[in-house]
């Protein structure tokens, strides 16, 4: 029996294979058992800040236009999401600056996901 960790859509999986001689084509065996996924070590670029600005729906981040210490007012683009192939602008609610930035350039994101935080 070998053991494998497997990521498939950023979920981890735990996977043994059972290898068996036959006579006919090859038989594996495989058992998965879903793992806590593992955050992303290089994704939060700063300690968070009181002000959380959300994905307002599942898509993928198409750019991203401010990093941490960025002054911002209120309005400016943060970044660009983009959801059933349109492009939707994430906005600052409020003047501030950012704190951290949680998405990066292609990551797919959820529906609530914290995408930035501002002070």
């Amino acid at each position: 029996m070998k053991n494998y960790t497997i990521t498939v859509n950023g979920n981890v999986y735990d996977v043994t294979v059972e290898e068996g001689q036959t006579s006919g084509a090859p038989v594996a065996a495989a058992k998965a058992a879903p793992v806590a996924a593992a955050p992303k070590a290089a994704a939060s670029t700063g300690t968070q800040g009181a002000v959380k600005v959300s994905a307002p729906m599942q898509g993928k981040i198409l750019k991203v236009n401010t990093s941490v210490g960025a002054s911002v007012k209120k309005g400016d683009v943060l970044c660009v999401l983009e959801a059933m192939k349109m492009e939707n602008e994430i906005a600052a609610p409020q003047d501030g600056k950012v704190a951290s930035v949680e998405c990066s350039v292609g990551d797919s994101v959820e529906s609530g996901k914290v995408l930035v935080t501002l002070n």
